[in-house]
């Protein structure tokens, strides 16, 4: 019953948008309560269900998003932005661009959430598109392949990290395995797929971006546009390596991670980006912040519509619906490797959360792998395979992808789902032939 209910609120959800035109937001927030509704649950547990889901959601995402919006409106003003696409271009030419993507995509997503290093690197897309004229959506899919392929499969990155301590696996290990795997699921789910929407005619939001041209004058330097754009990377990777080499009680260790955090890394690459591109290129403080206020403004939307997404998983998660996954789940009789693949996917297609399916569905099946002799390491990446799979109205990353790609609903599945579901697909299939090979 509850999987019916939940395809019965992803159609209510895709006709109030699709057909009759509601706002994104308001037919999140419907569907919520319809769905809540039919679950059985109280009104009034309907309604502190989502504004948990908005609340905690915002908590974690709304500073990110913000300060990432910022960072992201100084490069592109700047012209820092421009700068950098330009020296891309002229290391890897136009025809090996979407290399010079995946291995930025790839470097950034190793210790960044797939949000952070998305609204870290979206600005880059946008003015690769406008300097170039090549497609947004074929310079901005192998941008998502590389960073969702890092979220799901590889250490250090917080999901995988935290279910190979599940499994026993080895974090190395895992590693090295992930990276077999994730090369083949990036090459296809990216720069390959990409070649069937090159006729998509899109434009990033008005609000976001605006194409323009800049005088050598008025571009700021290589140097001080590269350190801007990679500060909040540098920060990151630099906490999550030094993490996993020093013990966590060191108190210097304790000041790295705080630094280290999205959160604090973006707010400091902000102030820098202020410094290099606005103060040392004699820009009036009044006009920085107002820069900044207007990026700010401009996508309170996208943030309502991200944290009514979040209202909708609580709102699935609090019905029960894992629950009733996990007991569906636990009378399979296949492969662990497949089993746990298949239970993150059905939790993924139920709540949206690929980092809450990594670990519900490492729960469940740990039991499951006793005297089995299956890799722990394998069972990892499977398992963050699983949890990419049938992205839809209730992930974030849904969402984000739709507003930043200005892409309508029907585009948003015929893409993002579309890439989701291969690389979690083309997990499942490298980890199965690896399990013969090791």
């Amino acid at each position: 019953m509850p999987l019916i209910i939940i395809i019965a609120g992803i159609v209510l959800l895709f006709v109030l948008i699709s057909i009759y035109k509601i706002s994104a937001f308001l037919a999140l927030i419907i569907t919520s309560f319809a769905v809540g509704l039919l679950n059985s649950m109280e009104p009034m547990v309907i309604l502190e269900s989502i504004t948990s889901g908005l609340g905690s959601t915002m908590g974690s995402l709304a500073l990110i998003i913000v300060f990432g919006a910022m960072l992201g409106k100084l490069l592109e003003e700047s012209g820092a932005a421009y700068q950098i696409t330009n020296k891309l271009v002229d290391l890897f030419g136009l025809a090996k661009i979407q290399i010079a993507i995946v291995i930025t995509g790839f470097l950034v997503g190793l210790p960044m959430i797939y949000n952070a290093g998305f609204l870290v690197l979206i600005p880059l897309i946008y003015a690769l598109a406008a300097s170039t004229k090549l497609p947004l959506i074929y310079l901005g899919l192998p941008l998502c392949a590389a960073l969702s392929v890092t979220h799901g499969f590889l250490p250090p990155h917080p999901a995988p990290t935290s279910i190979a301590f599940i499994f026993h696996a080895n974090p190395n290990l895992t590693l090295m395995y992930g990276m077999i795997v994730a090369i083949p699921s990036i090459i296809i789910a990216g720069p390959l797929l990409s070649r069937f929407y090159t006729n998509w005619k899109l434009t990033p939001p008005k609000e976001l971006f605006v194409a323009r041209e800049f005088t050598k004058e008025e571009l700021p330097s290589l140097s001080a546009s590269l350190f801007t754009a990679v500060s909040p990377i540098i920060l990151m990777l630099s906490g999550a390596i030094i993490q996993m080499v020093i013990p966590a009680e060191n108190s210097n260790v304790k000041i790295l991670k705080f630094i280290s955090d999205p959160t604090v890394a973006l707010f400091f690459a902000v102030f820098i980006g202020i410094y290099l591109l606005g103060i040392r290129k004699k820009r009036k403080m009044s006009d920085l912040m107002k820069t900044l206020s207007d990026s700010a403004s401009g996508i309170a939307m996208i943030l309502l519509i991200i944290a009514s997404g979040g209202a909708f998983k609580q709102v699935l998660v609090d019905s029960g619906t894992a629950d009733y996954i996990k007991v569906i789940a636990g009378g399979f009789n296949m492969s662990p490797l497949v089993l746990t693949w298949s239970v993150a996917a059905l939790i993924r297609f139920s709540i949206g959360s690929a980092t809450v399916s990594c670990i519900t569905a490492a729960g469940l099946t740990l039991p499951l792998i006793a005297g089995t002799g299956v890799s722990p390491e394998l069972m990892v990446i499977a398992t963050g395979a699983g949890s990419l799979m049938f992205s839809h109205f209730n992930d974030i990353g849904f969402w984000m992808f739709k507003e930043y790609f200005n892409t309508s609903i029907k585009q948003t599945f015929l893409v993002w789902t579309v890439m989701e579901t291969l690389i979690g697909i083309i997990g499942l299939i490298g980890v199965l032939i690896l399990s013969h090979l090791i």
